[in-house]
């Protein structure tokens, strides 16, 4: 064997063996939609097929996601989608490792999404045809680009940039995500500024970038649909729907009706005390008075009147709303049978496909998340309360890099998530759950860094014994 074949085994190696975690990852990933029959769909996922293959306009829906679907072919086989964004967010876990652990192995960064797998939702989240798993995705590349891009290439900032504007475009909470989430990176870089701190530092300009061109975007494609300029005409009629179930709404129209001359005047003694019926049910208000587009100039001045007459109840239910919303997490929610609500989509664009889909688990009610969840929240709680620890200790000990950055980076992402989610929509399970798996890969990847300092450094540096444990030698 010649000097450069030599040479060319050792290089080969590390490649391989990072082709071959990713490949492990995907299959592990998959195995609950395969163990299902068919990758895994929500009462939103018909309408998000119609736009990948047909194309057009729904206020409630993201022609962005439809087009990343439609990019793969789903009237093939929908397992070429689902494939796709399961190796992307694998990819996009081994980029956030492998940043943040430079010396980490592909074995470590497998045996960490397999635990992943065990003890999050995430192989549910994943394989389900939502934008639900671009949110987190979303999170972990901006606090890469915003906390370490100065140390990427370009490819792996344009790489990370041209993600997360997927992702961003892909849910209209998303896109507010990454506003908030620019926001707390252009703080943190004043604050850093003032603090006269170099050792590390934080840069909002591609996280901003990718909020601007994101906004661009949605507003641009908005345009082309309709030939209107606008971001979202879904939002008012989510927020209506909230203050509906909040019983804000009951107010503002008993107070106003009939002089304000709403439409929804006529049902005020009707309205259902939950926001999905109002949304969603057959003949709900929503729907006999035309739907989001139509109900929109409405709901707009409804919200506003509500702010006028009650802003303290509108800020106390916003503030109930966000904090259930926080602790709601479950797994699960929205993987259940589906009646028959997706069949129009599938027997219309995917017919051979629509076999495999009637005899799934998940359309016969067979897939049941009570022990799942009995192990899940309790690991989910347990790693928020160790990242709030873990900030705790980098601010007390002045600790300018990811193990301060990073447990507030996270639990900023889930509070405004939560308030995103739960004040200006509703609260539940599945908008919070999709963000807690970055939680817990978050917290295995800074307990090993604290790990590793205190092996490096003295002893009475150790998480122990900031948190005043007592070391009990043998």
């Amino acid at each position: 064997m010649s000097t450069p074949e030599r040479a060319r085994i050792p290089l080969m190696r590390p490649v391989f063996a990072w082709l071959l975690v990713i490949a492990g990852s995907v299959l592990i990933l998959l195995t609950p939609a395969l163990w299902n029959g068919f990758p895994f769909l929500f009462y939103d996922s018909g309408a998000y097929l119609d736009l990948a293959i047909a194309g057009g306009f729904r206020p409630e829906r993201s022609a962005f996601y439809g087009a990343f679907l439609g990019m793969f072919r789903p009237q093939l086989s929908l397992w070429i989608a689902t494939s796709a964004q399961v190796l992307l967010t694998v990819l996009v876990i081994a980029d956030f490792a492998r940043v943040l652990s430079p010396r980490i192995t592909p074995s470590r960064v497998f045996f960490t999404i397999l635990g992943l797998c065990l003890v999050t939702g995430l192989p549910w989240k994943a394989a389900d045809i939502l934008p639900d798993i671009l949110a987190p995705v979303l999170v972990l590349c901006l606090y890469l680009l915003g906390f370490h891009g100065d140390r990427l290439s370009l490819r792996h900032k344009a790489a990370l940039s041209a993600t997360a504007v997927l992702a961003a475009t892909s849910h209209a909470s998303h896109l507010g995500l990454a506003a908030g989430l620019a926001a707390v990176i252009a703080l943190i870089q004043i604050a850093l500024r003032r603090a006269t701190v170099v050792s590390s530092s934080a840069n909002a300009k591609l996280p901003a970038l990718v909020f601007g061109l994101s906004l661009m975007l949605v507003v641009a494609g908005n345009f082309v649909l309709t030939g209107d300029v606008f971001v979202s005409r879904s939002g008012p009629g989510f927020i209506l729907a909230r203050l509906v179930q909040d019983g804000v709404a009951q107010r503002v129209l008993n107070d106003t009706c009939p002089q304000a001359a709403y439409r929804l005047c006529a049902y005020r003694n009707d309205l259902p005390q939950d926001s999905n019926d109002f949304l969603w049910k057959w003949q709900s208000p929503l729907s006999k008075l035309g739907g989001f587009t139509a109900i929109e100039p409405e709901a707009k001045s409804i919200i506003v009147e509500s702010l006028e007459r009650y802003p303290w109840l509108n800020l106390k239910m916003a503030i109930l709303d966000t904090l259930a919303q926080f602790a709601t997490f479950r797994t699960g929610d929205g993987i259940e049978p589906l009646n028959s609500v997706p069949v129009p989509a599938l027997r219309k664009y995917m017919p051979r496909q629509l076999a495999s889909y009637l005899a799934s688990r998940q359309r016969n009610g067979e897939i049941r998340f009570t022990l799942i969840n009995t192990v899940q929240i309790p690991v989910e709680s347990a790693s928020m309360a160790c990242l709030a620890v873990l900030l705790f200790i980098a601010v007390r000990r002045r600790v300018f890099d990811d193990r301060l950055f990073l447990p507030a980076f996270m639990l900023v992402a889930l509070l405004g998530n939560a308030f995103i989610c739960g004040a200006l929509s509703s609260p539940h399970d599945r908008y919070q759950s999709r963000l807690m798996w970055p939680v817990c890969l978050s917290a295995i990847l800074l307990l090993a860094r604290w790990s590793q300092d205190a092996r490096l450094r003295r002893p009475e540096l150790s998480i122990e014994s900031e948190l005043g444990l007592a070391r009990v030698n043998p």
